[in-house]
Order: structure tokens, then C-alpha cells, then sequence
């Protein structure tokens, strides 16, 4: 088996002979395996710090996907600070400005708040006016525009090397099991690629998942989206979430004529059997007619236009690298459903920590096998303050958004009902969503305040008759709300 040269230290190399260690003999300080959204920003943050990275893709067309279209305003600040920001340019990317949830044909909006900690922002006469009107915005785009952008970022980069081949399986040292590197496939015959340190973000169906960690991802829905074009959105420049009987709907523009949706839908539900049609059955009887009506005729033809596509929508808690010089980051080490719209955000945000504690300053070469993994606890514990509160947010709020009995029904309601007040119980929901906010606690202040305000509206509403029932009903409200949010609190507690 092809062993890794031992090299001179980086200072002692040339720019040429750094490049040439990475196209001849197919040696880095790291491998990257993914030019996704993580492995395209963590390559480019590492090669600003001077790193040699070797970037590895299976294939460098243009993606096409549903999801990875919408990028918080967390996410947008984490770009800017990569030095990324451009990458949101030229891809006809559209503003976003909040949410729009509809309930049952009521609507909320929802703007993305003012200050970090969802408080009113004192300013100056005229601050606003000036500051463009002093709220954070997202953007949304197509995905595989998006990831254009950031690959040509990565190759522009004197740093890194893009290769396209096929990663297969890592390469291990037969004395001590560390990772060296990965065995390729390019086209059609074997490669090999060796970093001191090599870093697997090859997406949610991941090949490396299992050589670092013995948790599966769990799914129980898949998104299946549909483009609609030129849809009347009640709210432009917004997400809109559709509530109703079933789960959960979005819609979201993704381009001046192009407007995604994304329909939830659960394992076997009958109304998409194949006796009822199956998907497209699902969504022309069930889903069409509890859309706003101004959306129905752009949805109605991309039912009969467009190529049906899914993704599934998957459950993954973080587990703490500790495999010597490897690590696993993005989708194959942490998932959580997409509804919030937070995965980029995570990625980009860890790309900005990761790049600071692995930084020249903090950990002067990769083959410090001891001082990488000393970094990589760090990196786990240091990244919950963003990540375990869109974690928890994203599974929590789909447990409300695709209530199927009537305690989570009446915790859906409170929700919606919540939002209707307006002030803090819009802006601390939607800025720990935009990851703006990152103080779990005000999740936790949040998500109770809503089964309490839940509780007030489901005894209120009740009769003297059945006050009694609603009473003793209500603790069971409180018991679901508490089943819904404190598994996924402990999944963020392990490490």
C-alpha cells in the first residue's frame, strides 16, 4: 500500500512545491472528501491559513437538489466571515425577511428580529432608515448555484487542490490505526490521496459515518419537492409554513420566477398509497386544497409539470470525533429535520469554529495527533450553543407542525397563538430559528411559555360543563410538551 512521504515543514516549502506534493504525489496537510457546503468552506478557511488542502469530489456538475435552499441569517454572517459572502452573488438569490405562518387560512407574519437576543433594539432618530431597516436578512437560491459559487471560491484558492474522484474507503496505518488518508476511484482505476488529518463531509448518506460512529440516522418523513413558477405567494420575500390536518408545507422562493415547495409527508400515510394515487394523489386530493388559493393554479401545474424528487428528512445527534486523525462533520455527523432551515447555518458556523481551533496558532501541525483530538472535544461542546438549539428547534417544532393527536394539536394552537402576540414571542422564536439568538435557555423559556399559554387557551375555551375534563386534560398538554423537547435536550447533553 502506497505510504505517505514524510515532508518538510511548511515554512521550508515553496507555494510550487506545496502545489506540486498535492497533484503529483497526492499529499496534504488535509483531505477533504465532499465539496458540499462544509467541505468547500472549511477547504477555503483552512488554505487562508495556509494549509495545504486536497479537496475530493465524486462529481463537479452542478447539483441538483430540494433542500439547501434556504439560508438563515445565522448562516449569511457565518459566510462573511469565511470571506464567502460573494458566493450569494450571481445566482439570482433572493432576500429573505422572516416567516409567514398559515394556520388553518389565518396568518402570522413572523420578521427575523432586530438584536441578538430577540429584545427591542434601542437606536438613534433615523438608525433604521439608514441600516436598511435594521433587521438581519437570509437568502434563498438555488442550491446548486450556490455550491457553484463556493467550488469556484475553493479553486481559486493558490491553497487548495479540487479533484474530482471518488472516495471508496480511508486508509489506515496497520500499527496504529490512525487515519492517513483516503483510497479513490478515478475513473476507473484505483487512487490514493494522504493528509495528516482527513476530514469526511460527504453528506447525510455518508459512507464514512460508520467508520467513526455507531449511531444511525433516524427518518420517519421524507420532503418532496416540486418548483412552482411565477406563484403568487401571500407574502413575498418571506418563508411561508402552511399548517392544517396534515404536516407541514413550505414555500419558499428560490429565484425571480421559481418558488420551491416541499411537502412533508410521513411513512405510509394512506392517502399517498398506491390505491390513492401515491404522491401526486397526496398532493392534488390533499395538499392543493389547503393552500392559499392564489398559490393553487402554479401548484397545480408543477404537479403535472415537474419531476417528483424527495430527500428524507432525518434525526442525527453529534457525536464527538475522537478517531486519530479523522473527522466526520456536516450532514454525516449531525442531522435534524429541515423544516427551520438550518443546515447551512450549522455547517457554515462550524466551519468558522472548526477553522479557529485548528488554526496555525492553535494546533501548529495536523500530524499532533493529541492536541487535534484536545481540539475536537472542544470543537463538540463549543458548537452547542448554535447547534443544539437548532437542533432541538427544528425536531420540536415539527413534532407541533405535524400534530396527529389532540394534546399536540392544542400545543400547535398555542403556538400559532403565541406568535399572534407579536413582540418577544416573535422575536425570540424566530431568532433562535435564524440562528441569531444562541442561548438555549431561551429556547427553553420559549418552548414552555407555549405549552403554558397552550394550557390557558385549551381550559379558556371550555365550557363549565367540561371545565373539569379540560383541567385534568391540561396536564396531559403539559406531560406531551415535555415528551416532545426533553429527549432531543438529552441528546445534546451526550458527548
Amino acid at each position: 500500500m502506497p505510504m505517505i512521504l514524510d515532508s518538510p515543514p511548511p515554512e521550508e516549502q515553496s507555494v510550487d512545491s506545496i502545489e506540486l506534493r498535492r497533484r503529483v504525489h497526492h499529499e496534504a496537510d488535509v483531505v477533504i472528501v465532499g465539496a458540499g457546503i462544509l467541505g468547500c468552506a472549511i477547504a477555503v478557511a483552512l488554505g487562508n491559513q495556509g494549509r495545504s488542502v486536497i479537496l475530493l469530489e465524486r462529481s463537479l456538475k452542478e447539483p441538483d437538489r430540494i433542500v439547501g435552499e434556504l439560508l438563515q441569517p445565522g448562516g449569511v454572517t457565518a459566510l462573511e466571515k469565511l470571506g464567502l459572502r460573494d458566493c450569494l452573488e450571481e445566482i439570482d438569490a433572493i432576500r429573505v425577511l422572516g416567516y409567514d405562518v398559515i394556520y388553518y387560512g389565518k396568518e402570522v407574519r413572523i420578521p427575523y428580529p432586530e438584536s441578538q437576543d430577540g429584545a427591542p433594539k434601542k437606536r438613534k432618530r433615523g438608525e433604521m432608515e439608514k441600516s436598511g431597516g435594521g433587521r438581519p436578512e437570509g437568502r434563498s437560491f438555488h442550491h446548486g448555484r450556490f455550491i457553484r459559487r463556493l467550488r469556484e471560491q475553493a479553486m481559486k484558492n493558490v491553497n487548495v487542490t479540487v479533484v474530482e474522484t471518488t472516495a471508496s474507503e480511508l486508509v489506515r496505518c496497520g500499527h496504529t490505526g490512525q487515519v492517513l488518508g483516503v483510497e479513490c476511484n478515478t475513473k476507473g482505476e484505483k487512487d490514493y490521496y494522504f493528509g495528516h488529518l482527513t476530514i469526511a463531509a460527504d453528506g447525510y448518506a455518508s459512507k464514512f459515518r460508520k467508520e467513526s460512529i455507531t449511531q444511525a440516522p433516524v427518518s420517519k418523513s421524507k420532503f418532496w419537492g416540486l418548483e412552482l413558477i411565477d406563484a403568487d405567494l401571500p407574502m413575498p420575500n418571506h418563508g411561508h409554513v402552511v399548517l392544517g390536518d396534515g404536516a407541514p408545507i413550505l414555500l419558499y422562493q428560490i429565484g425571480t420566477h421559481e418558488t420551491r415547495a416541499l411537502i412533508d409527508i410521513p411513512e405510509n400515510l394512506p392517502s399517498a398509497s398506491v390505491k390513492n394515487g401515491g404522491v401526486k394523489g397526496h398532493l392534488r386530493n390533499v395538499v392543493l386544497p389547503s393552500l392559499p388559493k392564489r398559490v393553487q393554479p402554479s401548484f397545480e401545474a408543477a404537479i403535472d409539470r415537474d419531476r417528483l424528487r424527495s430527500m428524507p428528512n432525518s434525526w442525527l445527534p453529534a457525536s464527538t470525533n475522537r478517531t486519530p486523525g479523522f473527522i466526520l462533520l456536516g450532514d454525516a455527523m449531525n442531522m435534524r429535520h429541515p423544516l427551520t432551515g438550518g443546515g447551512m447555518t450549522v455547517a457554515l458556523n462550524d466551519a468558522v469554529l472548526l477553522s479557529e481551533l485548528l488554526s496555525p496558532v492553535n494546533v501548529p501541525r495536523f500530524d499532533d495527533t493529541k492536541v487535534v483530538l484536545k481540539q475536537m472535544q472542544r470543537f463538540h461542546w463549543q458548537r452547542k450553543g448554535l447547534t443544539s438549539v437548532i437542533n432541538i428547534l427544528a425536531q420540536a417544532l415539527y413534532s407541533l407542525f405535524a400534530a396527529e393527536d389532540p394534546q399536540l394539536k392544542a400545543l400547535q394552537l398555542g403556538c400559532f397563538r403565541y406568535f399572534q402576540r407579536g413582540g418577544n414571542c416573535v422575536d425570540g422564536p424566530v431568532g433562535l430559528l435564524g440562528g441569531i439568538i444562541r442561548k438555549p435557555f431561551t429556547l427553553f423559556y420559549h418552548f414552555f411559555a407555549v405549552a403554558l399559554y397552550a394550557i390557558w387557551i385549551y381550559v379558556a375555551s371550555s365550557s363549565l360543563l367540561t371545565l373539569p375534563v379540560r383541567l385534568v386534560g391540561s396536564i396531559g398538554v403539559f406531560w406531551k410538551a415535555c415528551v416532545v423537547i426533553f429527549p432531543y435536550i438529552f441528546s445534546e447533553l451526550r458527548s
